[in-house]
């Protein structure tokens, strides 16, 4: 499974808690969008995640 921001995108605009979750990153952390998204991916996606099985269906229908 590979990164890829639009797929991880539509993922957060599906899951309010990770559309949160962006911008409590964004705001406390002062991460760029490009980078809070990216930061999402690895802390809630990559490596058996909670979100990993809604990225790959994603990423099936992409």
């Amino acid at each position: 499974m590979k990164y890829n921001k639009t797929i991880m995108l539509k993922l957060i605009n599906e899951h309010r808690a990770l559309h949160d979750e962006l911008k409590k990153l964004k705001s406390e952390m002062g991460l760029e969008k490009n980078f809070a998204v990216k930061a999402l991916y690895h802390s809630f996606v990559a490596e058996d995640g909670p979100y990993m099985k809604e990225y790959q269906d994603l990423e099936r229908g992409h």
